[in-house]
């Protein structure tokens, strides 16, 4: 499990690098509240993004981005909106995932802005 965990942290580290080498504003990394969490909060111009990220070792199964499910993407549109309120934002929200495989000493980054909308 340690060795999950650890995959895990290396790719949120690498999408973090990823958003900041293309002109983000790293807000917040792990941000929680209560049994809710965003991976990475970020800015860049005027719009607020919230980002899941997603590491793995292989693909076999799928990608990375595949394993984000709904329960998931519910979660985080509710987080939003709790550090929208908590902060005093009035800004456009979007919500990207980051995909990470990591192979060895190789690794690929696939950043994929408006993964999912928020439904009423």
């Amino acid at each position: 499990m340690a060795e999950f965990h650890e995959l895990g942290e290396k790719g949120e580290d690498m999408a973090v690098g990823y958003l900041r080498n293309n002109g983000y504003k790293i807000l917040e990394t792990n941000w929680r509240k209560g049994s809710l969490e965003v991976d990475i909060i970020a800015q860049k111009d005027d719009i607020l993004v919230i980002a899941e990220v997603k590491t793995r070792s292989t693909n076999y199964f799928g990608e990375p981005e595949e394993f984000v499910t709904k329960a998931k993407q519910k979660n985080l549109i509710k987080a939003a909106n709790i550090y929208i309120q908590l902060n005093n934002l009035d800004v456009e929200t979007r919500f990207d995932i980051i995909s990470v495989l990591i192979k060895g000493d190789q690794h690929k980054v696939h950043h994929i802005e408006d993964a999912f909308y928020p439904t009423l």
